[in-house]
């Protein structure tokens, strides 16, 4: 699928309008419903091979935080032939008890996939435990950057960030 059509696609099954508060707590006139595009399996295909680009010869594992980055982890995983992990919202407190689902190391070099970043505390909070647990986050990437701040607080964070598409490039100006 061509980026065009791809980001077409995104805008038709995802894009909402109304009153909406964000995670971030933000107050929005629209929503991108990441679960309205990523449980369609064209779309979510297409994310996971073009993640793959992202892949580095040194990348040896693809994470996504629960519970919008795994499917964009499992596509990107099985896109790249590279393992993948999911990092928790919260540490389980039964099990294993780990903040995490996979196998990670301390040699592990990362590639984080985001749904839709709008300031990015969800997915730093991911980098932050990677880097705890001793791996390297090797670029941060997400499929929607909203344009409100992300970019500017994972760069300040010390990590790479880049997006497939803007809010702009889904044709959205508010």
């Amino acid at each position: 699928m061509q980026q065009s059509e791809l980001a077409s696609r995104i805008r038709e099954a995802a894009y909402l309008e109304g009153n909406f508060t964000l995670r971030s707590g933000r107050k929005s006139n629209y929503y991108l419903d990441k679960y309205l595009f990523e449980t369609q399996p064209d779309i979510l295909k297409a994310l996971g091979d073009m993640f793959a680009g992202f892949v580095k010869s040194s990348t040896t594992l693809i994470a996504g935080a629960e519970l919008g980055g795994v499917s964009l982890a499992a596509a990107t995983s099985m896109s790249a032939n590279k393992p993948f992990v999911i990092i928790r919202n919260n540490k389980k407190d039964y099990g294993t008890q780990k903040p995490f689902e996979g196998k990670l190391t301390d040699s592990d070099s990362v590639l984080l996939v985001e749904d839709i970043a709008t300031t990015g505390g969800q997915v730093l909070e991911a980098a932050k435990l990677i880097c705890e647990l001793g791996a390297k986050v090797e670029s941060i990437i997400s499929v929607i950057d909203r344009q409100e701040g992300a970019r500017e607080n994972i760069e300040a964070a010390g990590f790479t960030f880049d997006s497939l598409f803007t809010k702009a490039d889904l044709g959205i100006t508010s």
